[in-house]
């Protein structure tokens, strides 16, 4: 397994992404038109494309620098997906006495009640707040923000429910080896084609 960067993508660049959750579904239809669709992945993993964030030359100094510390795809590291960061008033757990750690989460529910549980596992150093039966408690726990597990100091009492508010990174990769710079005109700079793509840690 390759080393995971615990640094972030530049938020300056990555404020311009395209992208989201992506799914793999394969359908086979049967002679008579019906369908049979098969669920490769329990959850969604997402792709993201960040070439429309390069803007100047510093940014493609520091682009290029950051994608050669990576080594192209052979290390992960952090993103900031601008459009889905935070959990706010996310159930984590309910107490039973003995458990004391806790996996942040973000649950994503449709008006009709489907949800899929999502594992925050890269929370934002110094966002994560945690509220024992809705209050907030300043003490007594930590999180690991290379995991994102919350341990309490003590077992959390029965039926109580821990909740998180929350900053994320999604851990990522680049999808690419290969960095094909150009300069479109006078300090306007461009890196075409920068594909991401969510890894599983």
């Amino acid at each position: 397994m390759q080393a995971f960067h615990e640094v972030q993508f530049p938020p300056d660049i990555s404020y311009g992404i395209t992208g989201g959750p992506e799914y793999s579904t394969d359908v086979v239809i049967t002679g008579s038109g019906y369908e049979q669709r098969n669920i490769n992945w329990s959850q969604a993993r997402c792709k993201y494309q960040a070439a429309h964030g390069v803007k100047n030359e510093n940014q493609m100094k520091r682009l290029l620098a950051f994608f050669r510390a990576r080594r192209g795809k052979a290390h992960g590291f952090r993103f900031k997906d601008w459009l889905d960061y935070s959990g706010t008033n996310e159930v984590i757990g309910v107490g039973d006495g003995t458990t004391k750690d806790f996996q942040l989460i973000k649950t994503y529910m449709d008006d009709a009640g489907y949800t899929e549980v999502r594992k925050i596992k890269k929370p934002v150093t110094g966002t994560v707040k945690i509220y024992l039966g809705g209050a907030e408690r300043t003490a007594g726990w930590s999180v690991d923000c290379t995991t994102g597990i919350v341990a309490l100091a003590t077992p959390l009492a029965a039926d109580v429910v821990i909740t998180a508010d929350y900053e994320f990174d999604v851990p990522v990769r680049f999808d690419t080896d290969h960095c094909p710079q150009s300069i479109k005109d006078w300090d306007i700079y461009s890196w075409d084609n920068i594909p991401i793509v969510e890894i599983r840690v």
